[in-house]
C-alpha cells in the first residue's frame, strides 16, 4: 500500500489495461473509480470489489453524469485521471467513411478531450493533478489499414503535448504512455467493428483484408514482443505515483525501436520498413 493514497478515475474498465490497472491501484490503497461504456461491465467491476460507473466517452450526458457522480463519491477530490478508453476501427483510409471516421473520434479523442476539461478545474483548486493518457505506438508512426485509429492517436498526443506546455507551473503533470502490442480483447473487437463497418468484397485492398482478418481473429499473440496488460500498469502506477513522472512512458520493443527509428531514419526509409509491418 502507498503511503499517500491518491483517488483516480480511469475509464474502459471493462477488459485488459483498464481492468487490470483498476485491480492493481485498488490493492495498492488508492480510490479507484472504474468506470466502463456497458452496463453489464459496471456490475462485473462492482462485483470485483471496485467502485464502478457507467461512462460512455461517445455521449456528453453520460460523461457529465458520470463526473458529478465520481466527484460526490470522493468529496469533490480528482487527483487523477487515466485517459485509457478507446477502440480501433481497421480499415483503408479510402474505405472509411466520414461516419465511421466521427465515431472514432467521439470516443478516442472528442469524449477523452470533454472529461480532462471537466476535470481540470477540480485539480486547479486542489493545487495538483496528475493527467495520464494511454496513446500508442500508433501515436508515434502510422500503419497500413490502422488509419482511423492511427489519426485519433496522433490527434491525442498532440492535445496531451499541448496541455503540458499550458499547464507548467500548475503542478499538474501530464505523462502519455505509449504500448505496442499487449495482450487483451483490442483485435476481438476490432474485428468486429471491421465486419460491421468495411465492405471487402467492393475494396481495392481485398487481398490486404484476407490477411489482415486472420491476424484479427488469431487467438492469443497476433505478433513478436506481445506482453501482458500488466506491462502498461506498471507504467501508470510510476506516472501516478512517482514525484517527478515522466513524459513518455514507452512499452514494448517495438515502440522504443519506431520511436528511435523515427529520429534517425530518412522518411522514405521509415515508410519502406512500415510497409513490412
Amino acid at each position: 500500500m502507498t503511503s499517500t493514497a491518491k483517488t483516480i478515475l480511469i475509464t474502459g474498465c471493462s477488459t485488459g489495461i483498464g481492468y487490470e490497472t483498476a485491480l492493481a491501484l485498488h490493492h495498492r490503497g488508492h480510490q479507484v473509480i472504474a468506470t466502463a461504456r456497458k452496463p453489464e461491465d459496471v456490475a462485473r467491476l462492482s462485483q470485483a470489489g471496485l467502485t464502478a460507473l457507467q461512462l460512455d466517452l461517445a455521449d456528453s450526458n453520460s460523461i457529465r453524469t458520470a463526473v458529478a457522480q465520481a466527484l460526490e463519491l470522493s468529496h469533490g477530490r480528482c487527483d487523477a485521471l487515466f485517459n485509457n478508453g478507446a477502440f480501433g476501427q481497421p480499415g483503408a483510409v479510402e474505405d472509411l467513411s466520414r461516419e465511421v471516421l466521427k465515431n472514432q473520434f467521439e470516443t478516442n479523442v472528442f469524449g477523452t478531450h470533454e472529461l480532462t476539461n471537466l476535470l481540470l478545474p477540480v485539480m486547479r483548486r486542489q493545487g495538483h493533478g496528475r493527467i495520464i493518457y494511454n496513446s500508442s505506438v500508433l501515436g508515434l508512426v502510422a500503419m497500413r489499414y490502422r488509419g482511423a485509429y492511427n489519426a485519433s492517436k496522433f490527434a491525442l498526443e498532440g492535445l496531451a503535448d499541448t496541455l503540458r506546455l499550458e499547464l507548467h507551473g500548475t503542478n499538474i503533470h501530464i505523462a502519455l504512455i505509449e504500448p505496442g502490442p499487449i495482450l487483451s480483447e483490442f483485435r476481438k473487437n476490432s474485428y468486429l467493428l471491421f465486419q460491421q463497418h468495411i465492405d471487402p468484397t467492393h475494396s481495392q485492398h481485398q487481398p490486404a483484408y484476407q490477411a489482415m482478418e486472420a491476424r484479427l481473429q488469431k487467438e492469443g499473440p497476433a505478433v513478436a514482443f506481445t506482453l501482458p496488460a500488466q506491462a502498461v500498469v506498471d507504467k501508470v502506477i510510476h506516472a501516478l505515483e512517482a514525484k517527478r513522472p515522466k513524459l513518455r512512458y514507452y512499452v514494448t520493443f517495438p515502440t522504443y525501436l519506431f520511436a528511435f527509428l523515427k529520429r534517425i531514419l530518412p522518411i522514405p526509409w521509415l515508410d519502406a520498413l512500415l510497409r513490412q509491418v
